[in-house]
């Protein structure tokens, strides 16, 4: 038997998602599963693609304190009560924005954070729109090559992100054949990239896409004099990472490759009209950018190896 784990918040999109990461982990237990309005539902008929023979149960701390770890899959600003709640002997790894910032940030590919990770307790997941940005910007500023000031991000993503309580503007009928800015220089990730990549002013303008998910985010920046199309892919490579795959050269992202993975997909060129570094990532935002993430941060913080019950590979077609 492996480690036991559970997860608050299984009847949404990233909750569904962590549970089908779950359910093939060599080392992992899944030992409760746990929902709002769907309490005492088959778990089959909220994810009828899971083949688990699980009952949804009541989201509070009695029903998660038998586990090992906990993941949170709560909606935004729901985390932090149930967390604060939970018996210090518990680690947890929250999905959500409540305790970024606060907590050790979840992003194994940073600098000096696979190990804060792997020793801590209480882990914030990235935001998903973040994962991408922060993976093809932190490098370039850290380098140099890139400016901190004058950073602009335009990211379109799958309709998953929005999460699963239904919406007027998530219709099919209203979403397919259409593309729709939301959150304009307003968006809540914003504040989080900035600190974990050291940009000081940033623009950003997400846009919801008609497919279910991916992220393709398209991150410009002014470019160093020493900014030469070389030196931007060297420190783009991140060598040795299992998760981060620099593209060949002419080979752009696109979100149906990354599929079902924990992959993130990266190209870049320097635009030598505007004098501008151009850097492309692709994710699927319910894998790297949420579920899978946040396993990989909980093999580490449970002394698994990193890459268990996961995969670098997409689904296609």
């Amino acid at each position: 038997m492996g480690a036991r784990v559970a997860v608050a918040g299984a009847s949404g999109y990233a909750g569904g998602e962590l549970l089908r990461l779950l359910a093939g982990h060599p080392d992992l237990e899944i030992v409760a599963a746990t929902a709002h309005s769907q309490v005492g539902a088959p778990l089959v008929s909220v994810h009828p693609q899971l083949a688990l023979d699980l009952a949804l149960t009541a989201t509070d701390p009695v029903s998660l304190a038998d586990a090992d770890l906990v993941f949170l899959a709560l909606p935004h600003g729901e985390s932090a009560a149930l967390a604060a709640a939970l018996p210090a002997t518990v680690k947890v790894v929250d999905l959500g924005s409540d305790h970024r910032g606060t907590w050790v940030y979840g992003l194994p590919e940073l600098p000096g954070r696979r190990a804060a990770i792997a020793a801590a307790d209480r882990v914030a997941n990235t935001g998903c729109y973040a994962v991408a940005t922060i993976l093809a910007l932190a490098p370039l500023i850290a380098a140099g090559l890139a400016s901190p000031d004058d950073v602009v991000v335009v990211a379109a993503s799958g309709t998953s992100g929005a999460g699963r309580t239904p919406q007027p503007h998530l219709l099919a009928t209203e979403i397919m054949g259409s593309l729709l800015p939301y959150r304009v220089g307003a968006h809540q990730h914003v504040p989080e990239i900035k600190r974990a990549t050291g940009a000081r002013t940033l623009s950003m303008t997400p846009v919801l896409a008609p497919m279910p998910r991916g992220i393709l985010a398209t991150v410009t920046a002014v470019a160093s004099p020493d900014a030469a199309p070389a030196a931007v892919r060297e420190a783009l490579a991140y060598a040795g990472e299992p998760f981060v795959r620099l593209l060949p050269d002419g080979v752009w992202p696109a979100t149906g490759a990354t599929l079902g993975s924990n992959a993130v997909h990266l190209q870049s060129t320097v635009d030598g009209d505007s004098g501008r570094i151009i850097v492309i990532a692709a994710i699927d935002n319910l894998g790297k950018g949420a579920a899978g993430q946040a396993v990989q941060c909980a093999n580490l913080m449970l002394g698994l190896p990193e890459t268990a019950g996961l995969t670098a590979h997409g689904v296609a077609p």
